[in-house]
């Protein structure tokens, strides 16, 4: 289906290397805000006796509780705010300051994060001290000895694992004429449909029957927004049957997916698809 592209910022902590500070270099258009600049901290300097101590050596302190309960892993992605400042109180890196979240994979970044943002839940802020041996020992060009962040968790985001029922539509799911396939996974709590005419906002992830992701918004950190005469023929039909809130898994046969569109994946096509929002009814 058709989404729009989402251009990722990537902070200065992604081991891989895009932007090598980004309060050197931010992406373009993402310039550095000085009135959005947080000061560094009072005890910037090391861990306060308060602070929380794991056998890494990895210190912490909350600044804010969180409202969630689960901690995001090592697979996950995450969607935070965070500022970074090397002990002596000079900031090298902040999203705070570009005035954009960021958003990455946990399992790709310094080891005092992965441990870090693990321990905390969704709406918490935390301070953490990571030692030189979990930030970039080893690597002159990032910034050296032990670092300081404050990460606020914004989101986790999951992407859905492949459906145990993803070669072919099991026996309790429902079909149309058209051939298109459907099981609720989650019931709506809206009660209008999308019409033809609808801009909807949904989170979805796509696979081909061999259990291969193709596509997910959960990946890009952002649902999608389109109109159902943008997409293919199984999401127009499909979309139509959902409410606000509801989550269905749909089995898209090649006639009424890409239809052998070069580029795209083949065959019949299976999405998990969560409807957000109708935009526009």
């Amino acid at each position: 289906m058709r989404t729009r592209r989402i251009s990722p910022v990537f902070p200065v902590l992604l081991l891989a290397v895009w932007f090598p500070l980004a309060a050197a270099a931010a992406p373009p258009g993402v310039a550095l805000r000085p009135d959005k600049t947080p000061p560094a901290p009072a005890d910037v300097a090391a861990p306060p006796a308060d602070a929380q101590v794991t056998a890494s050596g990895l210190a912490s302190k909350v600044l804010q509780p969180g409202t969630g309960t689960e901690h995001p892993v090592p697979t996950d992605k995450v969607k935070v705010h965070y500022t970074g400042w090397t002990t002596d109180g000079k900031m090298f890196d902040s999203s705070v300051a570009r005035g954009r979240p960021a958003v990455f994979p946990l399992n790709r970044v310094i080891a005092g994060w992965t441990e870090g943002v693990g321990l905390m839940v969704v709406g918490e802020k935390r301070r953490l001290w990571i030692p030189a041996k979990l930030a970039y020992e080893g690597h002159p060009d990032k910034p050296q000895g032990m670092l300081v962040f404050d990460v606020e968790l914004l989101d986790v985001l999951r992407v859905p694992e492949v459906p145990p029922d993803v070669a072919a539509p099991p026996a309790d799911a429902q079909h149309s004429e058209s051939g298109l396939a459907w099981k609720v996974l989650k019931p709506g709590t809206g009660s209008l449909h999308p019409k033809r005419e609808s801009i909807v906002r949904v989170h979805y992830t796509g696979w081909t029957t061999d259990g291969k992701m193709f596509e997910s918004s959960y990946a890009k950190g952002t649902p999608a927004t389109f109109a159902l005469t943008d997409v293919i023929p199984g999401w127009t039909e499909g979309l139509q049957l959902m409410t606000a809130g509801e989550s269905r898994r749909f089995w898209v046969p090649k006639g009424l997916a890409y239809r052998g569109a070069p580029g795209k994946p083949e065959g019949m096509l299976v999405f998990d698809v969560d409807l957000i929002e109708i935009t526009k009814p």
